[in-house]
């Protein structure tokens, strides 16, 4: 599946083929992906794979998951100058933006860890269309949860669902439908999520909730001895400014849109060492 995507990249970077290239004769290099700066890589494998379909040998200097530090090899190509020139963009831009992914995701995750370590970081399904497979991977490469990739994955109550159902007939309604999804219920107010709690829920997702309301909230959850049933989560205005805040409280997992919607990509580079016939 993943394979098939990629080569979706490629066409669509080349739907007639790679004019340029035209111009060179027909002769194998060496070739490097360069890091052009510090960070955790991401997307070498989807890389790797893509290369090697168009006939590219490939030997991987450094791993998924792995800091490294600006002009560090990352991967050696061996090949066809046509086919390395062919998936070049393509493969640097995958890398690129999972890798920048991955680097947040990990600084992130690092400072969280050092005021709360139980506290998990996740995604959100705020995703590069297409993207989405790539994305999440990048995320957990970085050490943070994936949480869902699709709608398919859990059961989610926001606020649109309850404009046209109630509370309580939503989560009856959840319960029902699947014995194995979890029920996730969106909440703005402490009264919100006692209510959610005491209905079955099995996470509450503190929703655009300033410190004050969580921490309120979480405190009635406690005094009601509903804490232990739930999951608690933290989603929406989450920044990596203000996450150390919101970790200090008694929470399980935060979420943030801004791992994957306001990618800062990474900076990578493939240069061509050597003509080998």
């Amino acid at each position: 599946m993943i394979l098939k995507k990629l080569l979706e990249f490629v066409e669509e970077d080349a739907p007639f083929g790679d004019l340029t290239s035209e111009i060179l004769p027909d002769v194998s290099v060496e070739a490097f992906i360069v890091a052009k700066q510090s960070g955790v890589v991401a997307g070498l494998e989807e890389a790797k794979e893509l290369f090697e379909h168009f006939g590219v040998e490939v030997k991987l200097r450094k791993r998924d998951g792995q800091e490294v530090e600006k002009e560090e090899v990352l991967m050696e190509l061996f090949g066809n100058v046509k086919k390395v020139l062919l998936v070049e963009r393509t493969a640097l831009n995958v890398i690129g933006r999972m890798s920048g992914i991955a680097t947040k995701t990990r600084r992130v995750a690092e400072k969280v860890k050092k005021v709360n370590s139980k506290v998990r970081i996740a995604a959100t399904r705020k995703t590069c269309p297409g993207m989405r497979l790539l994305d999440k991977k990048a995320v957990f490469v970085g050490g943070g949860e994936i949480h869902r990739y699709s709608l398919s994955d859990c059961i989610l109550i926001k606020d649109n669902h309850l404009a046209v159902i109630s509370l309580e007939e939503a989560i009856k309604r959840a319960k029902s439908l699947s014995l194995y999804k979890k029920v996730v219920v969106e909440v703005s107010d402490a009264e919100s999520a006692l209510k959610a709690a005491e209905l079955g829920a099995d996470v509450i997702m503190f929703d655009n909730m300033d410190v004050g309301e969580i921490e309120k909230a979480i405190a009635e959850l406690k005094k009601r001895t509903l804490r232990e049933r739930v999951l608690l989560e933290i989603s929406g205005g989450v920044t990596e400014d203000n996450i150390i805040d919101y970790a200090k409280l008694d929470v399980d997992v935060i979420s943030m849109g801004e791992l994957t919607h306001s990618v800062e990509n990474f900076d990578v580079s493939l240069e061509i060492r050597k003509v080998l016939k």
